[in-house]
């Protein structure tokens, strides 16, 4: 195997050759204690740069051989050293690009650890002068920056073990939690002093100006991780939650913070223990979205003109078909929990008054609410929902719990509620139980394809909220629990699994349920290997950007 020195003599002898001559570097050499591997060399100075790995024997890493005993600290020691490795690089060098970590913990395919080596993966941009090559600097770069880096951060001496350990802890102590809740019969926890708020909407870090979170007693609960942490929270059961008060008192806070709560969340954000059930899906109505072979009949049916709904197809779905499909596709993947925002929601498809229902005969009006299927879908298949409201209280008396927000302090406010509504779950309970049943052994769809078996490139993300594939582009804005991009990246390249899946006549949920589990046990190189631009996604957002592709068959 070459050297690092033979690599740096190479390199020196290419200073002010023709770019293309540097695709001759490909391969592998060893340096003092790790290997530098070059997989891929970019064609030319404005090309995607290069991918390099580094490669370093576990027994020389400082990691403590505790914290990599299972797969679940392994993800969280790779999200740690990643972090480090981000910083690292984003004080260097310019031409070394490595993939920033979010405030979330996630399976990431920038470090992956092996039961004999650490492996991290970069990207570099050989430097040039126009179309030529830069080869003494980039010997420089490669040779003596990169050892360095490798020296001076979490894969040498500097590895901060107790901070690396209690990463570790809380990423298994928070899924522990998350598998606690439905024997606990919750659906989320929000830990006493959690820190909601968000610096800002472009900002994902706590706010300055917190107030910590403290749980009303009656919704109180209590338990003790595996690290031995004691923690006590507000407990939101399972059935329907209300989360209501004044505009700015933290309503949508509280729902933000639950929504990203099916991930865990670094030490020091703030809700590293708000746990949400690892299914929830977050609804919204979205205009102009896509919907593709969608049964939304149990919220719109009887269109003008005989028009089915129970196999929809638009093009340009309004906001109230938007959001119907949208809690279809969530139970087509099996959510057991919708999260809701009513600022977000289609004001005809949440509620209908009772002034409106005696204006309107209801032969002539296509929608059934969603507050007259709510209940339904809890008692009938476990549904549950956790919804935002602040302008109407129709569900009152449907809700098993009202939580109210009073500047950022949560009240139980229940009985209350009920009294007003003159009614509680248990005198107003739906009787279409039986309904969902039915619905949910009939609503998953088998699609021909995905109609990609001609794209001439594989797709691929462009940042957070998009996905190219050809010329065409699949939006995803609206999956708001979709954290990092590194998982729309990963989502794109898992489109080409999801279709050749499809080929075997097998159900698009089933599909894309088969797909995640390839990701968890054979990990994320199988839908590009060795690339470190990739984190795992869930189900629900790959059936969610799937479904919102134009040219699903």
């Amino acid at each position: 195997m070459a050297t690092a020195s033979s690599l740096k003599n190479r390199l020196q002898a290419l200073d002010g050759k023709p770019y293309g001559a540097l695709r001759s570097l490909t391969g592998s050499y060893t340096f003092d204690g790790f290997t530098l591997r070059i997989d891929q060399v970019q064609s030319d100075p404005y090309a995607p740069p290069s991918r390099v790995r580094l490669i370093v024997p576990l027994p020389s890493t400082q990691l403590p051989s505790e914290v990599l005993e299972t797969r679940q600290q392994q993800v969280a020691v790779r999200d740690f050293i990643a972090r480090d490795i981000a910083d690292a690089v984003a004080h260097g060098p310019r031409e070394f690009g490595f993939v920033a970590p979010g405030q979330e913990i996630l399976n990431r395919s920038s470090v992956v650890v092996t039961d004999e080596v650490l492996e991290v993966r970069l990207t570099f941009a050989f430097p040039a002068a126009g179309r030529r090559v830069k080869g003494r600097l980039a010997a420089e770069l490669l040779t003596e920056e990169l050892a360095d880096l490798v020296r001076y951060s979490a894969l040498g001496a500097d590895l901060e073990v107790v901070k690396l350990r209690e990463h570790v802890a809380t990423y298994t102590d928070f899924l522990w939690i998350q598998r606690q809740l439905e024997e606990r019969g919750l659906v989320a926890f929000v830990a006493n002093g959690s820190a909601l708020a968000r610096s800002s909407g472009a900002s994902d870090t706590p706010s300055q100006r917190n107030v910590p979170f403290t749980s009303p007693d009656s919704l109180s609960t209590s338990l003790t991780t595996p690290s031995g942490r004691r923690l006590t929270g507000l407990g939101i059961g399972q059935g329907i939650t209300l989360i209501v008060g004044g505009g700015y008192h933290g309503k949508s806070t509280l729902l933000q913070a639950i929504e990203r709560g099916v991930y865990a969340h670094v030490p020091g954000d703030g809700r590293e223990f708000v746990v949400t059930a690892s299914a929830a899906v977050s609804v919204r109505a979205e205009d102009g979205r896509s919907v593709a072979g969608v049964d939304i009949s149990p919220f719109i049916a009887g269109l003008p003109g005989g028009v089915s709904t129970e196999v929809f197809s638009t093009a340009n779905a309004s906001g109230s078909t938007s959001q119907a499909a949208g809690i279809a596709e969530a139970l087509e993947i099996g959510s057991d929990l919708l999260l809701i925002d009513e600022d977000t929601s289609a004001t005809n498809f949440m509620i209908r008054d009772e002034a409106m229902r005696a204006l309107i005969n209801a032969s002539h009006e296509p929608i059934t609410p969603f507050v007259d299927r709510v209940r339904g879908l809890y008692e009938g298949v476990g549904v549950s929902t956790v919804m935002v409201v602040g302008g109407s209280g129709a569900f009152f008396g449907l809700a098993d719990t009202v939580i109210a927000l009073t500047e950022y302090v949560p009240s139980d406010v229940t009985a209350r509620a009920h009294e007003i509504a003159g009614s509680s779950p248990i005198t107003r309970s739906s009787g279409d139980t039986d309904f969902w049943v039915d619905y949910l052994r009939e609503l998953p769809r088998s699609p021909r394809g995905l109609g990609m078996g001609n794209v001439r490139k594989p797709p691929r993300a462009k940042g957070l909220q998009t996905i190219q594939v050809d010329r065409q582009e699949i939006d995803v804005r609206a999956l708001s629990q979709l954290t990092d991009a590194a998982q729309t990246q990963a989502i794109a390249r898992a489109l080409l699994l999801v279709e050749k899946k499809l080929a075997h006549d097998m159900s698009l949920a089933r599909a894309v349920h088969e797909t995640c589990g390839d990701l968890e046990v054979k990990d994320l190189d199988i839908l590009a290997p060795a690339r470190g631009d990739m984190a795992a996604p869930r189900a629900s957002e790959l059936m969610g950007a799937i479904s919102r592709w134009r040219g699903i068959k």
